[in-house]
């Protein structure tokens, strides 16, 4: 496994900009390589940003292929799915074809729809690009510290999650690993003890994640105890 290129920016603008940016290039490589683009995408407020920049941008967008890191159990249209933060930051604003974005069938249940997911998702790895965030508790995706799934699972059925809702779904280390790429975005002075113990080498779920491809992590500066 190749350890992460750790890149400093001096504001959460600044990350969101690198980021947007990566995600263009990235995709035009995939296309010119193999006709398409498949990206996971993720939620949270720094990628949110990522998107809106990615809303005003040219791009293929009809060979873009979207799908999810995680996902709570509420209703398709709640506001806090992470695929309607998407849509309305982004994916509604371009030309991607609804029948190429791929959001998990949380609103099922944990357990069916992880596996339904897993189902969909399988001819779709590896993928592209992944896109993951941080907790301040170094959680990635919707995996938890204390948390243990079933070795061997793509798609994970999340319970108790110690953030509302408490019921989720979420891709498995290993698949949110199996990808070309894979960029971290991280901002906000609350993630300076989970980088911290990140870069000690502390097992947190963030850490668990071993991508068979080059990783970044794009960081601002209030996120780190002290410079790169």
């Amino acid at each position: 496994m190749n350890e992460p290129v750790w890149v400093r920016f001096d504001s959460a603008e600044a990350v969101a900009q690198a980021a947007c940016q990566r995600i263009l290039k990235m995709a035009r490589e995939a296309i010119s390589t193999h006709g398409r683009f498949q990206l996971a995408v993720a939620g949270g407020t720094t990628p949110e940003h990522t998107y809106q920049l990615l809303a005003g941008a040219q791009a293929d967008w009809p060979r873009w292929h979207l799908y999810f890191g995680d996902e709570r159990c509420l209703p398709p249209t709640h506001p806090e799915r992470n695929s309607r933060m998407a849509e309305q930051a982004w994916t509604g604003r371009v030309a991607i074809p609804p029948s190429q974005i791929h959001p998990i069938p949380a609103e099922l249940g944990p357990e069916q729809g992880a596996k339904n997911y897993a189902r969909l998702i399988h001819s779709a790895l590896p993928f592209d690009l992944v896109l993951l965030g941080m907790g301040e508790d170094g959680h990635t995706a919707s995996l938890f510290p204390g948390h243990h799934h079933p070795a061997g699972s793509a798609v994970v059925a999340v319970h108790n999650a110690p953030k509302p809702p408490p019921e989720r779904i979420s891709l498995s280390a290993a698949t949110l690993g199996n990808c070309r790429h894979l960029l971290y975005l991280i901002t906000g002075a609350g993630k300076q003890q989970a980088v911290a113990a990140w870069r000690r080498g502390e097992p947190l779920p963030i850490s668990q994640i071993r991508p068979m491809g080059s990783s970044e992590v794009l960081i601002d500066t209030a996120s780190l105890e002290s410079g790169l």
